[in-house]
């Protein structure tokens, strides 16, 4: 099987998008992209040392519970802002997406000798 090679460009997508989804494995994200899920891992470790990121650093996987109405004011407010969390990190992945989806048929709709 011939290796591909990657853009820079997608490359960084790639990590972002990753780093950007709460609770995201390499597996999802990669096949979500159609890449090999060892090959995003190595960019996300190769990204994380160029930060100087640790392992203590790393993103945590969120927990989506259902939101039980809660007697105490605080706890209420502390589920909404989990919440409001949640679906700010969604946003930030479909934007993502998007982002990557507009650059591959660009390059693709480059490529095609009609």
């Amino acid at each position: 099987m011939a290796l591909k090679d990657y853009s820079d460009e997608f490359k960084a997508d790639a990590v972002a998008l990753y780093e950007s989804t709460p609770g995201a494995t390499y597996k999802s994200i990669a096949a979500d992209l159609g890449i090999n899920r060892a090959t995003l891992r190595e960019w996300v470790l190769r990204d994380r040392e160029r930060r100087g990121v640790t392992a203590a650093g790393t993103k945590t996987a969120a927990v989506h519970r259902a939101a039980v109405p809660s007697a105490d004011r605080n706890e209420r407010v502390r589920q909404l802002e989990a919440r409001v969390a949640e679906l700010e990190a969604s946003e930030r992945k479909l934007a993502i997406e998007r982002d990557i989806l507009r650059k591959a048929a660009k390059y693709f709709a480059g490529e095609t000798n009609w």
